[in-house]
């Protein structure tokens, strides 16, 4: 899998990023998500992982060809919005090599693989419920 590199939210010692890849999917690295309190509150199927990521992350998608990267329907893969205002998300864990041996990823990150439409949803207004309540 070849990974188009779209942007990051970068503090020193943290790196989300945003990949697009040539699978029709993207690929978003954040932080793991250790705390059990959470991890009990979601429903994680076996060989997916949770992630966390700031919502500016998104606004990368721009250049991918949407208009805006502005999340506007909190839904799957967002599973939750926290009190510090970050998304948790639930996706595929990445094992492909040669997409990992484009990225450079500290010990308390990894990444998830979503469809490149899970992901322009989010940009869609959504009606009926409200967003997921804070974590």
């Amino acid at each position: 899998m070849r990974l188009r590199f779209l942007g990051k939210n970068s503090t020193p010692g943290d790196s989300p990023t945003l990949y697009a890849s040539d699978q029709d999917s993207y690929v978003i690295q954040g932080w793991k998500v250790y705390a059990n309190d959470l991890l009990m509150r979601l429903d994680v199927p076996e060989g997916q992982t949770v992630i966390e990521v700031p919502p500016e992350l998104f606004e990368h998608l721009t250049k991918d060809g949407h208009a805006t990267g502005e999340i506007k329907s909190f839904s799957a893969p967002i599973m939750l919005l926290t009190e510090q205002g970050t998304c948790i998300l639930r996706g595929p864990e990445m094992h492909d090599p040669e997409a990992l041996s484009q990225m450079r990823m500290p010990d308390y990150e990894t990444c998830i693989e979503v469809p490149k439409s899970s992901i322009t949803a989010l940009l869609e207004e959504e009606s009926g419920s409200d967003h997921p309540g804070p974590a």
